[in-house]
């Protein structure tokens, strides 16, 4: 699923990275509001649905090489959050469902999950 077929899904807002909606390919998502279970749990190459919308996100993001990061509940990132978003092209959308609709959508789509349990 690229990621203009995920914003359509949602209804989201483009923040940053429109340009990049068509070519980014998302394998899954990792929903977490704790970034230290991000850190631990998400795996690289991931879409993370959280609603942070601290700079600290978007450093995460860079770290794991995450595709993008969709804010939830209607949240609106900082300006130093969009600006360093921007500066390492990572998209940002934004939508009005809660972490758990969002997460139920995508997941209805086909989309699957970023983390499985062992024993799974």
């Amino acid at each position: 699923m690229n990621l203009q077929q995920i914003a359509d899904i949602l209804k989201a807002d483009v923040v940053s990275g429109g340009d990049k909606l068509e070519s980014t390919c998302i394998p899954n998502a990792y929903a977490c509001d704790l970034m230290s279970d991000v850190l631990a749990f998400c795996p690289p190459g991931s879409l993370l649905l959280t609603g942070l919308t601290n700079i600290q996100i978007i450093r995460t993001a860079q770290m794991l090489d995450l595709q993008a990061v969709v804010f939830v509940r209607g949240k609106k990132p900082l300006e130093e959050t969009v600006a360093l978003a921007k500066e390492n092209n990572i998209p940002i959308l934004l939508v009005q469902l809660s972490l758990y609709e969002t997460c139920g959508k995508l997941f209805a789509e086909g989309l699957a999950p970023g983390y499985t349990p062992k024993g799974a």
